[in-house]
Order: C-alpha cells, then sequence, then structure tokens
C-alpha cells in the first residue's frame, strides 16, 4: 500500500520586506521536497512587498495565498493568523529576509518519517551578514546549545532543556498541524517560536537536525537575531535586566502554565507541570531579588537558589547568579 506523503506548508510573514523577500522566495521553489502550499499574510508593507509577492505566486509551483491585514498585527499575532491559515499536515513558519538551503524540508521531513513521536523538529543555521556572507558561526554556537543539551533532546527530553533557554529559531522550526489547537491563540507577549516549541516540547519529543538548513541573515531591520555577544554587551544586557524584565518573563510561562493545564491529558510527563511550577517559583525569587533594595538580602536569595540547584534547572547560565548578585 503506498504511504501517504504529509502536506507541508510554509507560514510566512511580510512587513516591508521588498529588499531582501526575492531570494527568500525563490529558495523555497529549488527545495528538493517542495512545500505544497505557502500561506503570507503581510503586514501593511507600504513598499514592494506585496507586488514581489503576487508575481511570484503567479509562476510558483505551489499554491501561494496572500492576505493583507486590514490593521497592523505586529509579528506575534501576523504568525498567530499564518499559522491559522495553513491546511497542510506540517507547518513551517519562515521569516522574509533568510534564505534556506535546498534541502531544508526534505531533512525536516525525513525526521518526522524516522520518528513519528516527533511533534516539532527545529535545525542550526549558519550567520550571515546582508549581503549573505558567513560571519563564522552558527546559530546553535551563538544560543550556547551546546552538546550536552543536544544530548538532552536527542534522547526525548527537551522540556527540562526549555525550561533553561532559548532553543528553536522560527526560521529553522517546522511542526505538527495537530499541535495548532493547542499553541493558538499565542499571547502577544510571547514570540511565536519560543511559545510554539515550548508547548510542543511539553506534549512530545522534539527532533534535532545537526547541520545548518537556513542561511540567517543579521541586519539593522531585524526583530530578532543570532548575534554573538561579546563580554561587554553580555555585560550591558545583564545590567539591563530589571524587574520589568522578569516580572514579564514571569507572566509569559504563568501564561504557559495555564494553556498546559487546559491541555493536560496532551502532557508527555506527569513530572512535566510540577518542572513547571518550580520554574515559575524560580522566577519569582529572581523577581524578588531585583526588586529588593538590600544588597545582603540579594545575595543571601541567590545563594539559596544557587545551592538548591535551581539556576542550574531554571536559568541559562552560572553568570546569572552573579548577575543576581550583583548588578
Amino acid at each position: 500500500m503506498a504511504v501517504t506523503r504529509p502536506r507541508i506548508s510554509v507560514a510566512m510573514c511580510t512587513y516591508n520586506g521588498a529588499h531582501f523577500l526575492a531570494p527568500q522566495l525563490e529558495s523555497f521553489v529549488v527545495q528538493s521536497r517542495l512545500p505544497d502550499e505557502l500561506v503570507v499574510c503581510d503586514d501593511g508593507s507600504s513598499d514592494d512587498t506585496v507586488a514581489i509577492l503576487q508575481a511570484f505566486a503567479r509562476r510558483a509551483p505551489f499554491r501561494v495565498r496572500i492576505e493583507v491585514n486590514d490593521v497592523t498585527l505586529r509579528s506575534t499575532k501576523n504568525f498567530e493568523k499564518a499559522i491559522g491559515l495553513c491546511t497542510g499536515d506540517l507547518i513551517a513558519t519562515s521569516d522574509q529576509d533568510d534564505v534556506w538551503l535546498p534541502e531544508k524540508l526534505a531533512l525536516c521531513e525525513a525526521a518526522f518519517d524516522r520518528d513519528p513521536r516527533l511533534g516539532l523538529v527545529f535545525t542550526d543555521a549558519e550567520i550571515v551578514d546582508e549581503s549573505l556572507r558567513p560571519l563564522g558561526y552558527r546559530l546553535w554556537e551563538s544560543i550556547h546549545f551546546g552538546r550536552p543539551s543536544r544530548r538532552h533532546v536527542a534522547r526525548g527530553k527537551a522540556f527540562p532543556v526549555l525550561l533553561r533557554q532559548w532553543l528553536v529559531t522560527g526560521a529553522t522550526m517546522i511542526f505538527r498541524a495537530e499541535y495548532r489547537v493547542v499553541v493558538l491563540p499565542i499571547p502577544d507577549i510571547w514570540v511565536h517560536d519560543g511559545w510554539i516549541a515550548f508547548l510542543v516540547g511539553a506534549m512530545a519529543p522534539l527532533g534535532m537536525v545537526e547541520r545548518p538548513t537556513v542561511m540567517y541573515r543579521q541586519h539593522p531591520g531585524q526583530q530578532i537575531g543570532g548575534t554573538r555577544f561579546d563580554w561587554r554587551r553580555l555585560y550591558l544586557t545583564a545590567r539591563s535586566m530589571g524587574p520589568a524584565y522578569f516580572r514579564l518573563d514571569h507572566e509569559r510561562f504563568r501564561l504557559a502554565d495555564e494553556r498546559l493545564r487546559a491541555f493536560a491529558s496532551w502532557v508527555q510527563e506527569a513530572a512535566t507541570l510540577a518542572l513547571l511550577d518550580r520554574k515559575l517559583a524560580h522566577q519569582a525569587r529572581r523577581l524578588a531579588i531585583s526588586e529588593s533594595q538590600s544588597r545582603a538580602r540579594r545575595i543571601l536569595w541567590a545563594l539559596d537558589e544557587f545551592l538548591h540547584g535551581r539556576y542550574a534547572r531554571y536559568s541559562p547560565a552560572f553568570s546569572h547568579v552573579l548577575k543576581d548578585m550583583f548588578l
């Protein structure tokens, strides 16, 4: 009996992206495994973006649906709309300014074929400049996604890693459409890729493709990038993380907890929600540390979190202990 191949949708968002858009669209056409449809939601561009999309749609070898928003939704809600309009079994999200390498969709589809339990697959990316020249490092290197964390993900234990750090960039991500009922709507205070990966990672194993499938373009106009920080930039970033930052971060994960409890029967392991409760408690303590005017209290509270292993389990790096104590 013939095996039915899953349909792949690409959900793309655009906004005044005419300068970089054409190479990204061309990279869809040269995929060794073509997408079955492209859904583009444009957020009210005032440049030639929509004209470029319409010209592409007339010659594309797959269905292209273009929606131009009547009101500006901004990135997260625009991706929510695009994802909601997709009809495929697998949904890949795409930015307007990158370039996909030819094997991207084929490699991700193969990962799902090898392990039907996977809810989402993500890949590494080559960091490039505005002219697509490699900058000498890759995305996973820039986010410090090292071998120990990769081993956890490979063993189907991505959720504890997701409790510590951001892993999945939307440009490299593809997920099963069956999880759309869980991830939509996306809260305004989340970025779409972080929200989707976190929720799906609580419900299913995540798959990795340990090679770049995207040229991830760095330029001044992008919303979020893969810049590698030096120590001075890290210090300045840490100094800027005050109570407002920790309050927002706590609220993000509180909303994730609320959504997962609404779909508790989908959650992969019984301990998952308990782990998230502990993450929230750690964030609440870090918020209290940031609000305290007493250096001694901040040091004592941070030491308590450190000695009980909570920074190791729920914060990205040891440097966060030092930030909470002294900055």
